[in-house]
C-alpha cells in the first residue's frame, strides 16, 4: 500500500494572473488577508514555515524531504493543460524535478482540467461557481496529445510512478471530460490513447477517473478507465454551512464499498484534513452566498481525527483485492482551501505527523 498526496502547483507568479489582478500576485495574498467570518473560526491559516515560492528547488526539497520522513510515498502534481497550453508548469518542472529531492521520489500527474480563476477574491454571487472561460476543451485528438505529451516528457522518468507496471495518470474531473466527449468520444479518445503509447515504444498509462457523477460511474469500466478515486470526498457541498469533521469522515467512509461497486473498479480512498475555501471568496457576512468558495465549512478538524481517517482509509484500501492498493491525501499544500499537510502555527507539524501515525 502506498500513500499519495496531492499537490496543487499555484504558489507562485504566472503571467496570466499578473494579468488579471496585479505583477506578483499569488494566493498567499488570500490565505493572509482572509480574516475569522464567525466565532470560532479558524483564520488565517499561517504556514509555520512561511509563505514560499514553489518554482524553488530548495523549498520544494525541504517538503519532499518532509513528506518521505512522515509516510507519503509519492507526490500527485496537478497538471493544468487545454490544448497544449499549460500554467504552473514551473511547480514540477523547476521546483519538483529542479530538486535533487524531486528528481529521486516518486511522483504522478493529475490533469486539472480547469483553468484558474481570473477574479480572486471571488466578489459575485450571481456567476456561476465553475465560469464558462475556466472550462477546458477537449476532443479525441487533444485527449491523444495530452496522453503523448505528459508520456514523452514524464511517464518515462525512472521515478514517475506506475501501478501494475502503467504510468498512473488522473483526471480531476472526469465528469466534464465524459460530458464532453460522451461515451463514444470518450472511449475512442481512451482507446487511440493506449494504441498510441504502445505504437511508440512508451510506458502503458493507468488511468484513473476522479469523482465520476452519478450519470457516469457506471460508465467508467466500459469506457477505458482503470480505477476511481476522489479529490476531495468531504463536505457535503448542498448542506449546512458548518458541518463537523468527524462525522463527515465517517458518512464519507461509508460510501468508499458502494463507489467501488458502482464502477466496477479498483476504488483507492481519499481522505483529507479539512475543508474551508473562505480565503478565496470575499467576505459577505451573514449574508454569504450558498455555494463555493463561501459554503460549507468544516469544523473541528483536528491531527487526532485526521489520524484516524488515513487509519480507516489505510485499513479499507489493503482489504481491497487491488493488487497494489493507493491511498491519496488531499493535499499538501491547498492552504486557500483549507486542506493541507504543511506544518502551521495552529498545530505544528500535527496534520503531517497524523499521515505517519495513521498509515503504521
Amino acid at each position: 500500500m502506498r500513500v499519495l498526496a496531492y499537490v496543487y502547483p499555484g504558489w507562485h507568479p504566472i503571467p496570466e494572473r499578473d494579468a488579471s489582478f496585479y505583477p506578483g500576485f499569488t494566493e498567499w495574498d488570500l490565505v493572509a488577508e482572509c480574516t475569522p467570518r464567525f466565532a470560532g473560526h479558524a483564520q488565517p491559516r499561517v504556514p509555520l514555515w512561511g509563505r514560499y515560492d514553489d518554482r524553488d528547488p530548495h523549498e520544494v526539497g525541504r517538503r519532499v524531504t518532509l513528506c518521505r520522513e512522515h509516510g507519503i510515498d509519492g507526490l500527485v502534481y496537478g497538471f493544468f493543460w487545454c490544448r497544449g497550453k499549460r500554467v504552473f508548469q514551473d511547480a514540477l518542472d523547476l521546483g519538483y524535478l529542479g530538486s535533487p529531492e524531486g528528481q529521486a521520489a516518486p511522483f504522478a500527474l493529475m490533469w486539472a482540467n480547469r483553468m484558474p480563476r481570473r477574479v480572486l477574491p471571488v466578489r459575485r454571487a450571481d456567476t456561476p461557481v465553475i465560469e464558462a472561460d475556466r472550462l477546458v476543451p477537449s476532443d479525441v485528438d487533444d485527449f491523444v496529445a495530452l496522453v503523448r505529451y505528459v508520456a514523452e516528457r514524464y511517464f518515462v522518468r525512472d521515478n514517475y510512478l506506475r501501478v501494475g507496471g502503467a504510468a498512473y495518470f488522473s483526471i480531476f474531473d472526469s465528469t466534464v471530460l465524459l460530458q464532453e466527449l460522451g461515451a463514444d468520444g470518450a472511449r475512442i479518445a481512451i482507446t487511440r490513447a493506449r494504441e498510441m503509447l504502445h505504437r511508440a515504444g512508451l510506458p502503458p498509462v493507468h488511468l484513473a477517473a476522479i469523482e465520476p457523477n452519478d450519470a457516469w460511474i457506471g460508465q467508467v469500466r466500459a469506457l477505458g478507465f482503470d480505477s476511481v478515486t476522489n479529490y476531495v470526498l468531504l463536505p457535503d457541498w448542498k448542506g449546512a454551512f458548518l458541518q463537523d469533521y468527524a462525522e463527515r469522515v465517517a458518512i464519507r467512509a461509508a460510501q468508499w464499498p458502494a463507489i467501488a461497486a458502482r464502477a466496477g473498479l479498483p476504488y483507492h480512498p481519499a481522505v483529507s484534513p479539512g475543508w474551508d475555501a473562505s480565503p478565496r471568496g470575499a467576505d459577505f457576512g451573514p449574508a454569504r452566498p450558498d455555494k463555493y468558495p463561501w459554503w460549507p465549512v468544516v469544523t473541528g478538524e483536528h491531527p487526532a481525527a485526521f489520524r484516524a481517517a488515513v487509519a480507516q482509509a489505510c485499513a479499507y484500501a489493503r482489504a481491497q483485492p487491488a493488487a497494489e492498493p493507493l491511498v491519496f491525501v488531499s493535499s499538501l499544500n491547498e492552504w486557500s482551501e483549507g486542506h493541507y499537510l504543511e506544518p502551521d502555527t495552529r498545530f505544528g507539524f500535527g496534520w503531517i505527523e497524523a499521515v505517519r501515525a495513521g498509515r503504521s
